[in-house]
């Protein structure tokens, strides 16, 4: 899955998405109109412009949060409030094993980055695993 994020400066953003989340630009379309980039060994965004019903987030109203799995939640969190995210949520150790924080992007965009750091049988934190 490759999601879709929309921005109304396309180079504005594959330029703070870059230097914030360490992300890394693999394909561009027209100088403002797509971009795809790189995240981590095996992630992807897409990047595009502002056009027809395509909008960016709007404040106050959360469409979407894109979870990222990373190796040192500390380390991408440091980075990102250095280039300007707002934070919205500290890094945290949550009971399920995981480490993470969410960030707001120059485009409104929410990004949960998450760490594993110990593999925790769901029934312990009251979750139910499900066989599909």
């Amino acid at each position: 899955m490759i999601p879709v994020l929309v921005y109304p400066d396309v180079r504005a953003a594959v330029a703070w998405l870059t230097a914030a989340f360490g992300f890394a630009e693999r394909l561009r379309i027209g100088e403002d109109h797509r971009s795809q980039m790189r995240i981590g060994a095996d992630g992807a965004v897409i990047v595009a412009d502002v056009h027809g019903e395509r909008t960016p987030p709007r404040p106050g109203a959360e469409t979407h949060v894109i979870k990222v799995r990373v190796e040192d939640v500390d380390a991408v969190f440091a980075r990102a409030r250095a280039a300007g995210a707002r934070v919205l949520q500290e890094p945290t150790e949550f009971p399920y094993g995981e480490r993470s924080c969410t960030l707001e992007d120059l485009g409104g965009h929410h990004w949960d980055f998450t760490q594993t750091l110990r593999d925790v049988d769901p029934a312990e934190w009251g979750g139910v695993a499900v066989d599909g």
